[in-house]
């Protein structure tokens, strides 16, 4: 009886294409490793999924990201100078006595 090694075992890939224009996929194993694949015909991982017959899901369009709150705005604005709310604070107490 023949032994099977893991080069007997053809891997099972599931794809997804991860741009609008195709130029990528998302390939993920039974394992649930991902890798990205470019559709380039000199790129061995695409050639295998052209001969595969396998089909990758539609790319589909991210939700865009909540509007930001108010507070959230001033907690980035203070964080990108380097000041706490209670410097601020402290600041604004100075400059109007």
């Amino acid at each position: 009886m023949p032994k099977t090694t893991t080069a007997d075992i053809a891997p099972e890939f599931t794809y997804e294409w991860i741009d609008a224009e195709q130029t990528t996929l998302q390939r993920t194993d039974a394992d649930g490793n991902v890798s990205f694949v470019p559709t380039d015909t000199g790129n061995k991982d695409y050639k295998q999924f052209l001969s595969s017959g396998a089909t990758a899901a539609a790319y589909v369009e991210p939700e865009p990201p909540a509007p930001l709150t108010t507070e959230q705005k001033v907690n980035n604005m203070l964080a990108a100078y380097g000041l706490s709310r209670e410097e601020l604070r402290t600041a604004l107490a100075v400059k109007t006595e």
